[in-house]
């Protein structure tokens, strides 16, 4: 096999392991931990840390110690987390919710480096086109990273579907509450919180769970440490009071990184990027599934979303080559707009229960595209600035989180839904101008290089 291929097998299948337990633990946050919004509480920290360590931590430690061993570091981060959920507290859970967040930036900064890198390095070797061999190594590894929600939602689901009375909210006589008009200000003064209805899980169920989740990290962990290829990036030698120096630049490049107007125009899309995974799995989740049918459904319809996503990636991962990253990233964002439009105007009720898996089938076809092509977008516009470019990536898509769980407490679902359409055109239209700057710049460099060998030939 490849060497190249093999890297990313290896990089795939360890975030493959380690997010079959984070995913998992993320959907069941809300209801897992639910006294006193600790769970919710914990996500918020996770993401609120993920800014701050986007802006300074992976610069630094991908120069210090290497993609692979940063990716093996901020691995070990995640494993923390799942301890700190098998005694949750505000002591044991909001510390471990910061260790994973500040290795949470590194983490995927060092993955798109290396999948990059590696495409690149492929593509030169093999005198291919370096866009399409990048495009295909994240589709690769956005279907089976994708796969991790199917697994980490079915071990949740197979191991709490054994509590009694686990299934449909028969707590709900009143259907109307659910969907778009679930507000928590109106639930809260009538009573009639239904999120919080289901029965918890014993202890024992609980610990298994929860042991499953955690010896599934460590094996990430030993698969990372054990077979993937450390890779060496192109750096200058310098002395020890030069690499001093250059330490703190890859920190501060992080932010002037915002001085490219590329890079800010972006910042809308990849934002929409938190804003659409944050509503599915906080809020479709609670204020339709759970709502409707109860919290026992929810792991499936997380599985119908990450099955769908897992096989599109793939898909719409060789497609770009055909179509055009362009076509993509339009499909994705009509996709979204008429669900968005339907949410609002549907009324959740048991009795439609295939339209509760339709979607997120849909939902995750173009959060599919999101991923996939946005990723590839920032390694094909800012190859020379990749660590960079990536840590502002995790940064602005960390803020879309933390703002779509920030306002989940206390806004109606339908104001929700509003929110993310208009981020969701304003994202459009500043990524339209985004392929106008570099339509310009295309075409203001080939008249250059015609004129140059036309007049090298009269010359001659």
């Amino acid at each position: 096999m490849d060497k190249y291929l093999k890297n990313i097998l290896v990089v795939s299948f360890g975030f493959l392991l380690l997010f079959t337990a984070y995913g998992g633990l993320q959907s069941l946050q809300s209801s897992l931990n639910a006294d006193e919004g600790l769970g919710v509480a914990s996500l918020s920290v996770i993401y609120g840390a993920l800014i701050i360590s986007s802006m300074f931590v992976p610069p630094f430690m991908i120069k210090k110690i290497g993609c692979k061993w940063t990716i093996v570091a901020s691995m070990c981060c995640y494993i923390t987390y799942s301890l700190g959920n098998f005694y949750p507290s505000w002591y044991t859970l909001i510390p471990t919710s910061l260790i994973l967040g500040f290795g949470g930036a590194p983490l995927w900064a060092a993955k798109c480096t290396y999948l990059t890198e590696s495409g690149n390095r492929y593509a030169e070797k093999a005198g291919k086109v370096a866009k399409d061999i990048v495009n295909q190594y994240f589709g690769l590894f956005f279907l089976i990273f994708q796969s991790s929600g199917v697994w980490g939602n079915l071990i949740s689901s197979l191991i709490f579907g054994q509590t009694p009375d686990a299934g449909y909210n028969v707590n709900v006589t009143n259907y109307a509450r659910c969907g778009a008009n679930d507000c928590p200000a109106e639930s809260i003064s009538s009573g009639n919180d239904t999120s919080t209805s289901s029965n918890q899980p014993s202890d024992s169920l609980r610990y298994t769970l929860l042991g499953i989740y955690t010896g599934s990290g460590i094996l990430a962990v030993i698969l990372i440490s054990t077979l993937l290829d450390n890779i060496d990036l192109k750096t200058e030698q310098n002395n020890d009071g030069t690499k001093e120096e250059s330490s703190w630049i890859k920190i501060i490049e992080t932010l002037m990184q915002l001085k490219d107007k590329r890079q800010c125009l972006l910042i809308p899309l990849t934002m929409y990027s938190g804003f659409e995974q944050g509503f599915l799995s906080g809020d479709y989740t609670k204020s339709y599934v759970t709502c409707s049918l109860g919290i026992h459904f929810v792991g499936y319809v997380m599985i119908c979303f990450a099955a769908t996503n897992a096989l599109c990636s793939l898909l719409f991962g060789k497609l770009s080559q055909y179509t055009g990253r362009i076509s993509l990233f339009f499909f994705a964002a009509a996709s979204n707009i008429a669900c968005i439009i339907a949410l609002l105007l549907w009324k959740p009720h048991p009795n439609q229960l295939a339209v509760f898996f339709i979607f997120p089938a849909l939902w995750g076809m173009a959060d599919a595209i999101w991923q996939t092509q946005t990723n590839a977008l920032y390694g094909v516009l800012f190859d020379d600035r990749k660590e960079a470019a990536f840590a502002n990536y995790r940064l602005w898509e960390s803020l879309g989180f933390v703002i779509a769980y920030g306002y989940s407490t206390f806004l109606c679902v339908s104001v929700k839904l509003y929110i993310i359409l208009a981020v969701l055109i304003i994202a459009m239209l500043m990524y339209v101008c985004v392929e106008y700057v570099e339509y310009k710049k295309a075409t203001n460099c080939a008249p250059k290089k015609d004129n140059t060998s036309l007049h090298n030939q009269t010359q001659m």
